[in-house]
């Protein structure tokens, strides 16, 4: 199923979703052992297979693991300007990680519309619900999950701020 592209500078609202469609996210990111340092001491994970080059060389992967909880903020993150820009997450489910994802590894997304309905309580607004899958440079799924989001509706999503510099100002 093809997938019917809103204004890209908007993001998507409930009405743009098509229970069915499949959406591969355009943007790709490799990550860097900055990212996983970075990122594994921001979170206060002391798990020296993130950090320790000697201690991971000892592991069956035989070097670092990119930090689990970075790969799925990685790849929501690549998703949010397709499916969540205007919505609130409501929670993940049935995250696995099927194969690791190592420091220079490329990371990919695309996303499955499973389902979506008006919200009962607020009008304004509908649930949508997700099947992202993240996968390396070479096809291989190193992360899949269900996500629920609440997103407004067209003509409701609050508007992103377009501030004009004063030297620009009439008057």
């Amino acid at each position: 199923m093809t997938d019917p592209k809103p204004n890209p500078t908007a993001g998507r609202c409930f009405e743009d979703f098509e229970v069915g469609a499949i959406l591969r996210h355009p943007i790709g990111r490799t990550v860097s052992q900055t990212d996983n340092t970075w990122f594994t001491l921001l979170t206060a994970n002391t798990n020296p297979i993130h950090f320790d080059t000697v201690y991971s060389a000892q592991t069956e992967f035989k070097r670092p693991l990119l930090n689990s909880c970075f790969t799925l903020a990685l790849v929501t993150g690549l998703s949010v300007n397709d499916i969540s820009r205007n919505a609130v997450n409501l929670g993940w489910d049935e995250v696995r990680m099927p194969h690791p994802v190592f420091e220079g590894d490329t990371i990919y997304a695309q996303t499955e519309i499973l389902s979506k309905r008006e919200s009962k309580s607020r009008p304004h607004q509908g649930l949508v619900e997700i099947k992202t899958i993240g996968f390396n440079q070479d096809g291989t799924v190193v992360l899949s999950y269900r996500r629920t989001i609440l997103i407004y509706k067209r003509g409701y999503a609050p508007q992103i701020p377009q501030p004009v510099l004063k030297s620009q100002l009439k008057g």
